[in-house]
This record gives structure tokens, sequence and C-alpha cells, in this order.
């Protein structure tokens, strides 16, 4: 007991559970854990494990319990919560389901990924993360254009709204009630209005008329329970883990109409980079970036580096992948040539067939053959054996026997250009050779033999595109190639080849060449035989006979709105043209096609930011990829210049002007980000160095220590 005189003070604690402020003698040398265990009342016995003191006025968790109040800097005049750790938490996953889950609020947001996906059967949770929900006002002005505070207006659970510190990246959303509720979040205080009845938060943040209080009598565990959108949220009461995966493995064919008017469209570059504002730091907890229980939080993948993908073990981790991707196509957050687009619609109507057809209450269709596993249990042995030798030693191409002693090479005719303002030059026919990660550039093959080439490309480390049209037959090939001396800017070349093999087999070694791989790759040909099925899918199957019902196909779900006008009336026949050449694929094998086919797009995982280079007054585009981070025009996107990770030596924020510098071996890049905060780019940089660094070794433990120090932007 402590009495008054011995230094000590009345501090006053909140307990949200009770809904009870008690105020306590305390003294400033007292550590935070005895002050919990003096909080406990013995004669009303409550596990209270999962309670931690929480400081609002500071936005802070008092979670170090061995710490003292002066150490925290805890006065008389601070008011505590007394509130659980683990709340409940609006997630919308990639197929714009909703989810009711219960996160810890108090870790790192990385930790709390890492355990959500762990819930959700998600393997390689690294490469998630979790944003705040946007809506069209944020793609109108940039992140340092929207007005400021240093201290944001939170709601807490007492019913107190305080102005808290902001969070070094996540101040740019404004408290509207689209994502905290009519009057802002009512924290973990939702009460019953009637005895026997418990909230149920919203199924859509949008939609507040659907926060009623619900029954008790809830549906069988394991069981989805349909909102007045039409769309569900899992009883995570469930049992029945497996019910749980087959649900998340296989996602309705449409959403509700609600929830897709949501979904943002950016029209420029400009809004193409806004959109990756809402990134959560990774090294706060979600309860300090001002996310308090019931609100709603996108789980999305972030970075592009999708490591292992395993048809036998992520199905539910393809399924939510191949959303993701199905998404940013229609959304229009990733350019498509019309060929690519009726591809993407034919996968997809494929994918929807194969739902729509799958017994109620039965398995969802894995998209793995089980039927010779059945008759001979050897067969799963001898495939594991054989996709191990494969792993081994590289596949075998036919058996052809090769010379391991010699590079191979590549030489035939094709066009070349060197595009140049102001002039109408068209393409020049050279006879190309491609060695040593170079492309040589001869006259004719004569003098292939005898003289030095005309014109020679380091491939290494250059941009490579693909210009296809089938309708044109254009198999073009743009490259665009750093500087001999590091310095200036990138030069573009178009190479044009005659015919689908010709371009494919060309392409494939200009993508290996630049990753630093030569012909004698093992997955050159796999490389070519990708492309080849690509091109293939994307051409029509004319005469074709289709037994489905044009009636019965909606084309706004397939296509996105630029295509569908460009279309117009035969949109739905050419969907079912293009579906010919998938019609024989099972549901998993065509989300991997999607998945390959929009992994290959030009524009794939570039994240863009608007940023101001040091010393310069126009903004420019910083594309960060996994690889690379690229300078690109504001208007055009076009490449300026690209550094490589692998040349990098440092990076470094100054948090006081919000400025980062990263030095290369030959240069340092000072620049100051306009779309987001530079803790976004940071992390990106650093989070896909940390990418780059795992491997496939079976016992490998995800290092976060690791990535924290590589993300979190603190020596």
């Amino acid at each position: 007991m402590i009495h008054v005189g011995e230094n000590s003070w009345n501090l006053r604690i909140f307990i949200t559970d009770l809904a009870l402020e008690k105020t306590m003698r305390v003294r400033g040398d007292q550590h935070i854990g005895g002050i919990m265990l003096q909080l406990v009342d013995p004669e009303n016995p409550k596990d209270w494990s999962d309670h931690a003191l929480w400081w609002p006025a500071r936005n802070v968790w008092l979670s170090r319990t061995k710490l003292t109040l002066d150490q925290y800097g805890v006065q008389a005049d601070s008011l505590l919560h007394f509130t659980p750790m683990h709340k409940i938490l609006r997630v919308q996953l990639p197929d714009l389901r909703y989810l009711d889950c219960r996160v810890d609020y108090s870790v790192k947001t990385f930790s709390a990924v890492v355990n959500l996906c762990k819930q959700l059967d998600i393997r390689y949770p690294e490469e998630l993360s979790l944003c705040k929900p946007l809506e069209a006002e944020h793609l109108k002005r940039n992140f340092a254009q929207l007005p400021h505070q240093k201290r944001v207006p939170i709601a807490e659970p007492d019913g107190t709204t305080y102005l808290q510190p902001a969070a070094d990246t996540n101040s740019f959303v404004p408290i509207s009630t689209s994502f905290h509720g009519e009057g802002g979040s009512t924290g973990s205080l939702d009460k019953p209005s009637a005895p026997g009845s418990f909230f149920c938060a919203p199924l859509s943040p949008h939609n507040h008329r659907a926060r009623s209080p619900m029954r008790a009598v809830s549906p069988a565990p394991g069981t989805w329970k349909q909102s007045q959108l039409g769309y569900a949220t899992y009883d995570s009461s469930s049992s029945s883990l497996g019910d749980f995966q087959e649900n998340l493995a296989s996602s309705p064919p449409t959403p509700c109409a609600d929830v897709r008017a949501l979904l943002l469209r950016p029209k420029s570059l400009v809004e193409k980079a806004r959109l990756n504002v809402g990134w959560l730091d990774s090294s706060l907890s979600i309860m300090e970036q001002g996310i308090r229980e019931y609100d709603t939080l996108c789980l999305r993948f972030k970075y592009f580096t999708f490591f292992d993908l395993n048809p036998k073990c992520d199905q539910v981790r393809i399924n939510q992948l191949y959303e993701q991707a199905k998404w940013s196509v229609l959304n229009e957050e990733l350019d498509c040539t019309e060929e690519e687009s009726l591809m993407f619609a034919a996968l997809q109507f494929q994918v929807n067939h194969h739902v729509n057809h799958t017994p109620q209450g039965g398995a969802v269709d894995s998209g793995i053959e089980t039927s010779s596993q059945e008759n001979d249990n050897e067969d799963e042995i001898d495939s594991a054996l054989k996709e191990l030798q494969i792993t081994l030693e590289g596949p075998d191409y036919g058996g052809d026997s090769r010379d391991i002693t010699r590079i191979p090479e590549l030489s035939d005719y094709l066009r070349y250009l060197k595009p140049q303002r102001f002039t109408l030059r068209g393409y020049k026919r050279y006879y190309f050779t491609y060695r040593d990660l170079h492309l040589h550039l001869f006259k004719n093959a004569e003098e292939s033999r005898r003289v030095a080439p005309a014109i020679s490309i380091n491939l290494k480390g250059c941009e490579v595109t693909p210009d296809v049209n089938l309708s044109q037959g254009k198999y073009a090939i743009r490259l665009e190639v750093s500087p001999e001396d590091g310095h200036g800017t990138n030069s573009e070349v178009w190479v044009r080849c005659e015919n689908e093999q010709q371009y494919a087999k060309w392409m494939a070694a200009c993508r290996l060449a630049a990753k630093g791989r030569s012909l004698a790759d093992s997955s050159y040909e796999s490389e070519v035989d990708n492309i080849l099925s690509l091109l293939q899918m994307q051409r029509p199957a004319h005469g074709v006979h289709v037994n489905i019902d044009p009636r019965s196909v909606e084309a706004i779900d397939y296509l996105s709105p630029k295509i569908l006008r460009k279309l117009s009336n035969k949109a739905v026949q050419r969907i079912l043209e293009a579906h010919a050449n998938v019609r024989e694929l099972n549901a998993l094998d065509s989300k991997l096609k999607y998945i390959q086919a929009w992994r290959s797009l030009p524009d794939f995982g570039v994240t863009l930011f608007v940023i101001k280079f040091d010393g310069h007054r126009k903004e420019e585009l910083l594309g960060v990829a996994h690889n690379r981070i690229m300078r690109m025009d504001l208007s055009s996107g076009d490449h300026i210049k690209t550094w490589r990770y692998n040349t990098m030596k440092a990076w470094n924020v100054n948090w006081n002007i919000k400025c980062m510098m990263i030095q290369f071996e030959d240069e340092n890049v000072v620049f100051s980000c306009h779309s987001a905060d530079c803790k976004v780019v940071h992390e990106f940089i650093g989070g896909y160095i940390f990418m780059s660094m795992r491997s496939k070794d079976n016992n490998q433990t995800l290092n976060e220590e690791l990535f924290h120090k590589l993300t979190g932007g603190w020596s």
C-alpha cells in the first residue's frame, strides 16, 4: 500500500473490458508489470493475460513491463487504458471478401501479417502487407499536398478523442466515415443493445446500416455467413480448418455491386503512383497507426517476387494471388493489348466455369489429378522423385545430347531500329549474333566470320519490353540499354522478328541476358516454351463450335472498360473465341497460367512513386522493382535511367526533411517523395533486397530482425 506523501501521485487507468476507470496511488519508480498486477481484482477472477497498458495521449503501448513509469514518462495528468492486445480487425482479402480476424494490435505490423497469414494458410507472408483502403479523393492529390497534421484526432473506447502524434508513414488518410464508421471507431466497447446478443462489425465499411445486433444463434461452424451485400464473412470459431482453406482457395466469380463500386481505376501514371500511399509501416504496430477495433484494412501482395509457388500446398496463396492479378488487370492498373486482355478474360471465364460447376458442399477442385494416385500409390513417389531430379539437374529437353563445354549461340537475320525524335527512319536488316550476353550486328552472315560487328549491344542489366500485335503480325522487342560508362541516360533499341518462333528464341535470350544468364542456363528452353504458349493463347480460335450461350456471359466482368469500349458488341463473341484455346485447363492450371501471363506484362512488378530529384524543379517518376530502381518520365513512363541493386552501396533517409539518398558505385541519388512518405519507398527497396536473400532451404526460418534492419530506416 502506497500512502500520500511518499513521492506518490494518482494515476487514472481505464479498464476497457469493464468500462470502468480506476484511480491508483503510484510512484514513478514502479514498473509497469507491478501496476498491471494491482489492477487485477482477485475477487473477480478473469483471464487478463492478453491485456496491456495503452497510452492514448502518446499513441504508444507500454509493452516493456520491466520499465518504470518514470522511464516511460508517465505523469500524474496521464490517462492509461488497460485493454486487450488482440482485437477484431476487418480484413479485405485480395478477392474482395471481408474477414473478421483476431489480430494482435500491439506487435509490429510485419509480425501481425505473419500471424494472420498463418491462420489463412498462406506461405511466405513476407510478400504481403496491410494497407489502408483508399478513396477516389486520394488519387487527386499527392501525399505532399495533403493537409498534414502533427497530431491526428483518434477516438478512443472511453468516448474521448485524443490528438495523437501522427505515425511516420500514415498521417495521410483523413479520419473519414468510410474508414472509421459514422461516429469514429467505437474501439473494444461495442455493446449489444439487447441481452443475449453481440455486435458483429459490418461486412462493408461503407454500409453502416448492416451494423446491427446479431442473434447469438449463429450458423454452423466452418461456414460463410451471408450479409446484406451478398458477400460473406467467415465464422472463425470453426474447428474444421479444411473447410476454411477450401473457401479461401476458391472465390465467388463476381463481387457484389457495392464492393465493386469502391474499386479505384487510375487514369494516369501519376494516379497509379498515388495508389501506393496506403501501405502501413511494417515497423510500427497497427494501433500506433490510428487503427482501432473493427476498422478495415486490406491484405495485399506487396512485393512481386512470389517464391516457390507450389500447387500442392499453395492453393489459397495461388487463388488470392490470381484474384489480385485479375483486379489489377480489370481496373487498368497494368496496360494490356487487346489480345492480352482477351486471353486474361478467357482464363478467368475458365476459372469461373469450374467454380460454377463445383458441387455445393463438395471439395473444391484443386486442379491436381488424383485418379492415378488412387490406382497406384507409387505414382506419387515417382512424381516426387522426378520433380526432385528436374530441380537438381534441370529439365531434360528431349534427351538431346549437348556439348557442355561450349556456350550456345543464336544467329539470324532480324530488323534493327534506333528510334530518334523528328526522324522517319525505318527498320534496317542486319545479321544478328548473340554470344556472351552481347548482341552483335553485321551487314550479312559472311561478315560475321571475318570482320568486326557494325553495332554491339551489351544486354546485361537492360530493360526488355515485348511489343507484340498478333493481328498485325508484329513481333518486336524493345531494349533500353544502359550506357557503357554508367553515366547518362538509357538508349532505346528496337528489334523486330519475322515470326513467333524467332521472337520466342530471341526474347528468351534477351530476358536471360538482362539477368546476366547465358543460353546455357537450364531455364532457356522453358522460357521459350512459356512465350510460345502465351502467344498461342492470345491467338483466337476461329471456326470452333461454342456451346455456351453468349447471353449468359457479362463482358463487364471479364474486360476492362477501355477494351470493352473498343470491342463494343463483339466483346462476348471474342471472349468465347479466346476461351476455345484454354477450355481443356482445370481451375488451378487456369489460375497459374493467368499469373504467368500477368507476370510477363511489361509493367508488372514496378511500383511507382512521384518524386523530385535534388536540384531539379519538375516532378518525375521512380519505379521500384525486385532488382532495380528506375527514373521515369512522368507523362510517358519512358525509362530515363536504371540503377541495379547489385551496384548499391547504402541508402539513407533524412527524417527531418523527408529526403532519401541512395549511394551507388558511381554516383549518389538524392530525392524527396511526393506521392507517399519516403518511409514507403525505403521499405520497398529494403524489402526487395530482403526477398533476394531467401533460399530454398526447407529449414529456413523467417528472419524478422533482418527484415526490420533493412526496412526500418534506423541504424
